[in-house]
């Protein structure tokens, strides 16, 4: 489910994007998911801990995975974060992480959806958001954002081979892994898995950038109306 209509969320205020994680929660409950990953540090920061507990199917958050592997990639706990507005200003990852050194990147997101992930202003932007954290010798960089994931190439250009980058979503995963693998509703192989996504914006929008993203031919996204 991407809500493109109300992207991005990083700068909107606490009480709007529980109010969409409300909305969109349900909606994906009433399509017959027994879990739901909260796939945008801004929701995980924010509306997870009002949430967690309102919903009969488990949610996963990407703040506790995202802290645990940063925690366990650092070799000297000099650990940084990129992330939204909102998400620095939650103070969630600074909860988990002491010490930790966070930098509020309100511009990636919409150089990512606007394709520039690799532009020299993409470029010059990422090197003025690193800046602070590379004073402080970090090594190790939690991508608090899911967009981030795709600037790596940049990052990487600028941090050096000596910065770990920690992407949540993959720790997030692991975990859903872990939790169906429990109760027993876990799929491995077998029948091609059937996805379905929606969106709260343009299908055709949300089908070209993201196989561009993605890598891969996503088709077939319907548009939907959250209440």
């Amino acid at each position: 489910m991407a809500d493109t209509a109300r992207l991005p969320y990083g700068g909107r205020s606490s009480e709007e994007i529980i109010q969409y994680n409300r909305e969109i929660i349900p909606f994906l409950i009433k399509q017959g998911a027994k879990l739901i990953i909260m796939a945008c540090g801004t929701s995980s920061a924010i509306a997870y801990p009002v949430l967690k507990d309102e919903y009969p199917v488990e949610l996963i958050n990407l703040i506790d995975p995202g802290s645990r592997a940063a925690v366990a990639a650092s070799r000297s706990g000099r650990i940084g974060l990129l992330a939204t507005v909102a998400t620095v200003n939650s103070q969630a990852y600074q909860h988990k992480i002491k010490g930790l050194v966070a930098v509020a990147c309100p511009l990636f997101v919409p150089l990512v959806e606007g394709g520039f992930s690799e532009s020299d202003e993409t470029r010059k932007v990422a090197k003025e958001y690193l800046r602070p954290l590379l004073k402080e010798k970090i090594d190790t960089l939690i991508l608090g954002c899911t967009h981030y994931p795709h600037l790596c190439r940049v990052l990487d250009q600028i941090t050096g081979r000596q910065v770990v980058f920690v992407d949540p979503a993959e720790a997030a995963v692991a975990d859903a892994k872990k939790i169906l693998k429990s109760a027993g509703t876990l799929k491995l192989g077998g029948a091609k898995p059937h996805y379905q996504y929606f969106t709260t914006g343009s299908p055709l929008h949300f089908e070209e950038l993201g196989s561009r993203l993605l890598g891969r031919p996503i088709a077939g996204a319907k548009q939907v109306t959250l209440a």
